[in-house]
């Protein structure tokens, strides 16, 4: 098995683009999207249409639920909610269905075992877990809850890997709002060994800023939007 794993595309059409094309060079076997597909960029129709019609299995994060649904939680303050806000004009009741009907899961067999993935938490999109910070007990009991091996857990923005005894835990990053101070498109590589191990890489991609750049200004999107897509980082 080879799995591409994308995470955080967050309406980012040609970072989705230059990771797509990147892992079709790659020979990968099946890609997944682990939320969050919309929110905070300017392409939030073009990324549902376009996952939809490559056929790849997705998983809802936090910001499509809330575009998808109106939550009864506490309510998002500063540009989340203003991207939010206006990606549900930008839809049509094609792109809403589409994340209504994401599965909050999605599994894969290894040949070393199971593989979950998930945006946020097992029970909550919206709930991160700090896989860095996490007690080795806290990563355990989750694996142990999920019945698997392995598991892709989306949220930070910033590739990660940790094992923990035979567990092993990933954060692909963010194909379209990476955070890990370096811009471009995070994606993971998922790949079997001979010996019934999973081996990973991360891989760090260019793609069109500006082209980004340029369509969040025209849509009057948060100007600190563009910083971070330039430097990988909000600004301090």
């Amino acid at each position: 098995m080879r799995l591409g794993i994308i995470a955080e595309i967050h309406a980012n059409l040609p970072a989705l683009e230059a990771a797509l094309e990147a892992l079709r060079k790659e020979g990968i076997e099946q890609v997944l999207a682990v939320g969050d597909l919309v929110g905070y960029g300017p392409h939030p129709r073009q990324v549902i249409r376009k996952l939809d019609r490559e056929g790849i299995p997705c998983v809802p994060g936090a910001a499509d639920l809330r575009v998808a649904y109106p939550l009864p939680t506490h309510r998002r303050e500063g540009i989340a909610e203003v991207t939010i806000a206006w990606t549900r004009e930008q839809l049509s009741e094609r792109e809403v269905s589409f994340l209504r009907n994401l599965r909050s899961r999605h599994r894969c067999e290894t040949l070393g075992g199971r593989l979950m993935a998930f945006h946020g938490s097992p029970e909550d999109p919206e709930q991160k877990i700090d896989l860095n910070e996490a007690h080795p007990q806290e990563i355990l009991g989750m694996l142990e809850r999920i019945r698997s091996r392995y598991a892709v857990v989306a949220g930070k923005h910033i590739p990660f890997r940790r094992t923990v005894h035979k567990g092993v835990v990933f954060d692909p990053g963010s194909v379209g709002l990476s955070l890990g101070g370096e811009p471009g498109a995070d994606v993971l590589i998922l790949e079997d060994d001979i010996h019934g191990e999973l081996l990973h890489r991360f891989l760090k991609l260019p793609y069109d800023y500006g082209q980004v750049a340029f369509d969040l200004a025209a849509w009057e999107l948060p100007e600190v939007l563009i910083e971070v897509v330039r430097q990988g980082r909000f600004p301090q």
